[in-house]
């Protein structure tokens, strides 16, 4: 039975989570800041993650999406500078030199805020996801309009914030592990840098 205009909310709930579940960029950065900075720069990268989202749910819900669709090249344009982005960011982790582990703890929150807001909201093509997921669980007949989607958006904080505090808390006990092997961190920041490079490009030859 809907609940304020949400078909399934049990589905729609497993399926956020297995969405929050699938590793990408915003899961790696989130890693990289807890295992660099702590619970705090976690949190911080966290707020900024889920400020993407929210405005990426804003744009979607306004019908941007579908002018986007329409606007091919836009769309390009967006996604190759989102793109880019992802892979500077991961050329960074691979040029920082070893050392530069034990610094990271003294930077400011809002860099990891500002980083992982960009990450977030420069990704267009999560704005046609969000387009394409949002109807499947909406139920005509009982649907409150803006009221619904603000409900789908809150529920979808909530429950990031509940599966990152997992990763955060989680990427906290394994850096602690790790602190006192410095190499073993070099190269798994590396890895994680490979790792978001990959995405980059894959993002952008997507079609």
């Amino acid at each position: 039975m809907p609940w304020m205009g949400i078909n399934d909310l049990g589905t729609f709930v497993v399926a956020v989570i297995l969405f929050l579940m699938l590793p990408g960029p915003g899961t790696f950065t989130l890693l990289t800041a807890t295992a660099r900075g702590g619970v705090r720069a976690g949190y911080a990268t966290l707020a900024g993650l889920m400020l993407g989202d929210q405005i990426l749910i804003a744009i979607a819900a306004t019908g941007v999406a579908a002018l986007l669709k329409a606007h091919p090249l836009l769309f390009a344009g967006l996604r190759y500078v989102g793109a880019a982005y992802v892979v500077w960011v991961g050329v960074q982790l691979l040029r920082e030199p070893a050392a530069a582990g034990a610094a990271a703890p003294l930077q400011h929150g809002r860099r990891w805020f500002r980083q992982a807001l960009l990450v977030g909201v420069l990704n267009p093509k999560a704005i046609l996801f969000y387009m394409a997921f949002f109807p499947l669980f909406i139920d005509p007949a009982t649907q409150r309009g803006a009221l619904t989607l603000a409900l789908m958006a809150g529920l979808i904080a909530v429950l990031s914030v509940g599966w990152c505090s997992v990763l955060i808390f989680g990427g906290q006990f394994i850096a602690r592990r790790l602190a006192g092997y410095p190499r073993v961190g070099v190269w798994l920041r590396r890895a994680v840098g490979v790792c978001l490079i990959a995405f980059g490009i894959r993002l952008g030859l997507e079609s």
